[in-house]
């Protein structure tokens, strides 16, 4: 129904009205009654833009899109993470439709963390439809669902009974804990809602919510317990603004829900523009960003050369943890790539404007 009151409202929507749509979609998906996990997560969450809603498949300036990120941090602890992600969408223009475009996807992610090397292997499929309401304002409503799988390994870990006093350490032998599963499968589900107003191709914002797990799958290795995998809400918004005619600003933020985990995320990018000659087009970002949870600070360059777009960031941990135990610390780099391919189209036919 949110959808359809959405559809027949067309041409008297305002951005405010959209936003508060957006805030109440994401008020239904806020439910308190799950348990406590935690899902992938990225410092630069819009360079792998399907981790935070299926409402941005599709939006971007081309037709097909590539991304892949990559992230291995906390080498220096004992729980050291390592996170792949790569994805590819692309829109899909009707041949009568004037008004709008469907988007689809695929998102595959695989994710190791701690001493247990507990992963996650997950493989999605996301679609979206993207209504046009107008010359500067768009609304996109996704939905994705995949196959996943959770696992660890139990004999990486040491227990209680393997401790020997007469040596004060850890030797082999039988550890006495038994699991009933080490690995469980689910079924991933999300939805996501996107709101675009833009001005020209380099002034922009995008405001949306993504809800993950909505289903709430079975989440556990032991029979007898009744644990389900909590829904994980991401609202965000990101806005550029041309400042001069080789300039450009970004400001991005990111606030996750997942019950008692808490993640707010604030980032800035200043994109300079070295070469703007068609087929010569080259730009140079570099900026910060802060996770407030977390105390991590981080900074992030980036290179485009014409379609193809390369960043990394450094996460730089601040707990009490690092400055009291040097080399432990959560620091480590993350890389993301990005192409896109842009078609050309018949002369009579007229795009959404999604630049």
């Amino acid at each position: 129904m949110l959808y359809k009151n959405i559809m027949r409202r067309t041409y008297i929507l305002n951005p405010t009205r959209v936003i508060y749509t957006i805030a109440l979609f994401a008020i239904i998906l806020l439910r308190p009654d799950y348990g406590h996990t935690q899902d992938l997560h990225y410092s630069q969450f819009y360079n792998a833009p399907l981790s935070v809603s299926p409402g941005l498949t599709g939006i971007f300036n081309g037709d097909k899109r590539v991304t892949v990120s990559f992230r291995d941090q906390g080498r220096s602890i004992p729980v050291p993470y390592t996170t792949l992600s790569v994805g590819y969408d692309q829109k899909f223009y009707p041949k009568r439709a004037r008004k709008g475009f469907f988007g689809a996807g695929v998102f595959f992610n695989y994710d190791k963390q701690g001493d247990s090397n507990l992963q996650l292997l997950n493989l999605n499929l996301a679609g979206s439809y993207t209504r046009k309401l107008n010359e500067k304002n768009l609304i996109t409503i996704g939905a994705l669902i995949g196959y996943a799988n959770r696992a660890f390994d139990p004999d990486a870990l040491v227990w209680d009974s393997q401790w020997d006093q007469n040596t004060n350490s850890f030797v082999g032998g039988p550890s006495g804990e038994s699991f009933d599963f080490e690995s469980f499968s689910f079924i991933e589900t999300a939805l996501g809602l996107n709101y675009r107003w833009q001005k020209s191709e380099r002034t922009k914002f995008d405001l949306g919510v993504g809800g993950f797990h909505i289903t709430t799958p079975s989440s556990k290795f032991y029979n007898g317990t009744d644990e389900s995998l909590p829904l994980r809400i991401a609202m965000y918004a990101i806005f550029s603004r041309r400042m001069t005619e080789k300039l450009d600003l970004q400001l991005d933020g990111l606030y996750q829900i997942q019950q008692d985990y808490r993640e707010s995320l604030l980032g800035a990018y200043a994109n300079m523009y070295l070469n703007q000659e068609r087929g010569k087009n080259r730009q140079f970002r570099v900026g910060a960003g802060y996770k407030f949870a977390a105390k991590v600070f981080f900074v992030k360059l980036g290179i485009q050369i014409n379609e193809i777009f390369v960043a990394a960031s450094y996460d730089m941990d601040s707990t009490d943890l690092a400055f009291q135990h040097i080399g432990a610390s959560g620091r480590g780099p993350e890389l993301h790539f990005r192409y896109i391919i842009k078609n050309v189209k018949p002369g009579k036919f007229k795009v959404c404007p999604i630049f």
